[in-house]
């Protein structure tokens, strides 16, 4: 049976004077590109011209909505309400609509960013506030989720497509949570490490949590970050490499399915 992956990255985060990342590059080796929203990071322009790039390169346009904190990066964790969380979600995807409308297109998947997506990923009641906004505004897109998380578990409550969403360059705590970026070894700054843990993950369903521990994880996306100093050398790689081991990189929109 062959095995289906689906890579994707954060992009679209430049704003104003500041550029971030090599979009126009990393999009040519990706399936599904997640654009911020604004908030978190990005701006009108960039949101255009991002979706313009995933267009020309035929990549999954997803958004990428984060909490209201340029200055963080939005990866610091804020104390909000479910309609708070909901509102925020509502906002930017729909801001994101109007460009990809615009151009044409279609809004592929969701994936919240950063802190918001942590918290997803364990408080219950966010993840219920995100899935209902997706499915209000675009219930026909994927959400994308924390392998095993409570927001995939939302979102298939709420009825919607879900993809498990595993990460090349991170490491994993034992509960399969994201081990946190104030630990040394929260990155992976090794592509030798990345591909094992990535085949781990998507051909043998497992991925190492702890020195000789392994978990069963689902892979259904995989993240490369846009802001990673190494992410156009991971893409190109990652996408050879899993090709030439009889992997189909594709769309998660290609291959996902519904399931009970």
């Amino acid at each position: 049976m062959t095995v289906h992956i689906d890579i994707n990255c954060d992009l679209g985060e430049s704003f104003g004077a500041y550029k971030l990342g090599n979009d126009e590059e990393v999009m040519k080796h990706i399936t599904s590109a997640n654009i911020a929203c604004g908030f978190h990071a990005g701006d009108p322009r960039t949101m255009h011209t991002t979706i313009d790039l995933a267009c020309r390169h035929n990549v999954a346009i997803g958004a990428h909505p984060g909490l209201p904190d340029l200055n963080g990066f939005g990866r610091r964790e804020m104390q909000l309400t479910q309609r708070e969380v909901y509102d925020l979600m509502v906002y930017q995807i729909g801001a994101l609509q109007g460009f990809i409308k615009a151009e044409g297109a279609t809004l592929h998947h969701v994936k919240p960013h950063g802190a918001l997506y942590n918290m997803a990923a364990k408080d219950k009641k966010i993840a219920e506030a995100i899935a209902r906004a997706v499915a209000a505004v675009s219930p026909e897109a994927i959400l994308y989720g924390l392998s095993g998380s409570e927001l995939v578990q939302a979102g298939k409550a709420q009825g919607l497509l879900t993809a498990n969403e595993v990460f090349a360059d991170r490491t994993y705590e034992p509960d399969l949570s994201l081990t946190p970026r104030t630990h040394p070894n929260a990155v992976i700054q090794d592509y030798d490490l990345v591909i094992m843990q990535v085949l781990g993950m998507v051909t043998d369903g497992v991925v190492r949590t702890g020195i000789h521990q392994e978990t069963s994880i689902q892979a259904d996306t995989i993240c490369i970050h846009g802001d990673h100093e190494r992410a156009l050398s991971f893409a190109k790689r990652m996408f050879t490499d899993l090709s030439l081991k009889g992997v189909s990189v594709t769309k998660a929109g290609n291959f996902i399915q519904r399931t009970p």
